[in-house]
């Protein structure tokens, strides 16, 4: 079997955010501008670029390092880095003076972007007050008021502030947005065992009791129904067995994991496009739900020898180039690929997707495929 997989473990989010810690450095005009004036022994200055330039590799690895973690979770390589640049900061000192507050709105910006909430109001509170401090006592010092830095500081605060809140507020939402797909798809799966069993043990019940009347009378119609009951059985524990492990594997990833191995026994050649990364935590549940059934209804009905599943911002699709949506099959009305349980299938998509919020489209024609897309 060929498998195309362009794998990717982080987020776009991830992976670029750090751009948004790098605008920031324009803000080294300040304490550039403070080395180049300085008339600093030649040691200082030499020290006070060597550490500008190691605050600014400092800064930016730690954005690239702790974007990857989740918001107010920082990993401990962040908190290092941190105090690095910290330190490289401090130690501009004997070039530049009361300047090395110019890097203020760096350290702010790092706490709420990287560490906790804690860490945010901390730096955030204290950097504007110690820029308070300077401009109070820079006459004292023979020192201009170093005010275009005092707006500067107090506007990063109120942005840092409502970003946080703002990133706090969707993470929060997100979280919910997940918890409440989980708790669908567990009632979905309930039902369907709730149904499974109920119908498969009535039917047993019926045949215990009628073997129980043909076992004296006729012996081999007794034993035939005996065998029957055992049948049922054990399709009723394999259901059960599939609905729950549906359960277990409604990671996106899992599941996916699960279409390609199947795929693989069926003999059929899958391509995989893009990442699942792609979805939110939230949309990848109902996704999963949605690649589980059109695996199914693939290797049951479409008669495939080859199948694509691509993955877009918001998006999931499923190609196959099986005998395709009957002409004469609508999807509400329980066919699709030519049967009636696919169509039992396409039902339960549709419905998962409008719990989800998200639009299922269904296209096929006879001979040349289906294809299976869920948009938010």
């Amino acid at each position: 079997m060929r498998t195309r997989s362009q794998t990717d473990t982080s987020n776009a989010w991830a992976r670029y955010g750090w751009l948004m810690g790098a605008i920031w450095l324009v803000f080294l005009y300040f304490p550039i501008t403070a080395l180049v004036q300085s008339a600093a022994p030649t040691w200082a200055l030499v020290l006070g670029w060597l550490s500008t330039f190691t605050f600014a590799a400092s800064y930016l690895t730690g954005f690239i390092v702790g974007l990857r973690s989740p918001h107010g979770r920082e990993r401990p390589v962040t908190l290092w880095l941190y105090a690095a640049a910290i330190g490289s900061a401090a130690l501009t000192i004997p070039s530049i003076g009361w300047a090395v507050t110019s890097f203020t709105p760096f350290l702010m910006s790092y706490a709420s972007y990287l560490l906790t909430a804690k860490a945010h109001w901390i730096a955030n509170t204290a950097g504007p007050a110690l820029i308070v401090f300077v401009v109070a006592t820079a006459q004292t010092r023979g020192a201009n008021e170093p005010w275009p830095l005092l707006w500067i500081t107090m506007m990063i605060a109120a942005v840092n502030t409502i970003n946080s809140w703002l990133i706090a507020r969707s993470s929060a939402a997100d979280a919910l947005r997940v918890e409440l797909a989980t708790s669908e798809g567990r009632e979905a799966v309930a039902r369907d065992v709730h149904d499974l069993l109920g119908h498969s043990l009535t039917v047993v019940k019926l045949k215990a009791e009628l073997a129980s009347r043909l076992l004296e009378r006729d012996p081999a119609a007794a034993r035939a129904e005996l065998d029957e009951i055992v049948r049922l059985a054990a399709e009723a524990i394999e259901g059960v067995r599939g609905t729950v492990t549906g359960v277990r594997r409604e990671g996106l990833a899992e599941q996916l994991t699960a279409t390609t191995d199947a795929f693989a026994t069926a003999g059929i050649t899958l391509d995989v496009r893009g990442s699942a990364s792609s979805l939110s935590p939230a949309q990848a549940i109902p996704a999963a739900w949605i690649l589980r059934e059109a695996t199914t209804n693939i290797l049951r009905h479409a008669n495939a020898s080859h199948a694509v599943v691509a993955f877009n911002p918001g998006t999931i699709s499923v190609f196959d180039n099986g005998r395709g949506y009957g002409a004469a099959a609508a999807p509400d009305t329980g066919t699709a690929h030519g049967s009636h349980s696919a169509g039992n299938g396409i039902r339960g998509m549709r419905e998962r997707a409008a719990a989800a919020g998200a639009e299922l489209e269904i296209v096929g024609t006879p001979g040349t495929g289906t294809k299976v897309s869920l948009t938010w």
